[in-house]
């Protein structure tokens, strides 16, 4: 027991630290990225960021993917990310409604010289997704948490057996414990609840930042 207590000792953002200062080093073009998103954009803590960003990335790399679909582009960090892995002939599909954010997104894009490899699809996801004719590798939800088990729902069966499905916010602050609960948290804990009752995938959250569910789609 003793050997499980000690870890408890240390703080979150201690165990953070060390997390950082023994993964990667962040870029510098997605450091400016998060600098610009905290200082000019309005809930800056969305944004993927360094630890998760470097998870997408090796997620990326390790698929190597032809096409993905995101849904939820913020301010285009975590699709830079997604190029890491990209086949040659690899596309991004991406959806934001904030118009807001699509000019940082496309600056940043061209700065980090992927901005031919992402379409970036603007308005509802819900209205884009059933539009887009492809057959995805790897889906990445991170939008309106209230609409996450609807973006499952639409996305699934254009998902190639094999695929993956990424949803982040998956813990959303610890708040999913909560037995009363806000709408955002009520879709989180519905999607969570789906994909584990779904026998069509194989699925772990992982607490990394604020959760994220993996999902692997074995069959129709």
């Amino acid at each position: 027991m003793r050997f499980l207590q000690e870890p408890l000792k240390k703080t979150i953002a201690e165990i953070e630290d060390y997390i950082t200062m023994y993964s990667s080093s962040e870029k510098e073009l997605l450091r400016d990225l998060a600098n610009e998103t905290y200082e000019k954009v309005e809930d800056p803590q969305f944004i993927a960021g360094h630890i998760q960003g470097v998870f997408l990335s090796m997620v990326s790399r390790m698929i190597r993917p032809r096409r993905i679909l995101e849904v939820g582009s913020f301010t285009g960090y975590s699709s830079i990310c997604f190029c890491d892995g990209l086949t040659k002939d690899g596309i991004i599909h991406t959806i934001e409604k904030n118009a807001l954010l699509w000019d940082i997104c496309e600056r940043y894009w061209a700065q980090a010289n992927v901005l031919e490899k992402i379409i970036l699809h603007k308005g509802d996801a819900l209205q884009i997704i059933p539009r887009l004719n492809e057959l995805w590798d790897l889906v990445y939800i991170d939008a309106d948490k209230t609409e996450s088990s609807k973006y499952y729902d639409l996305i699934f069966e254009k998902i190639r057996v094999g695929g993956f499905i990424l949803c982040d916010n998956a813990l959303w602050y610890g708040r999913v414990l909560n037995k009363t609960t806000d709408d955002d948290t009520t879709g989180l804990h519905l999607l969570n609840q789906k994909i584990k009752n779904d026998d069509r995938v194989e699925n772990v959250i992982i607490s990394i930042r604020d959760g994220i569910m993996l999902a692997q789609k074995v069959r129709d």
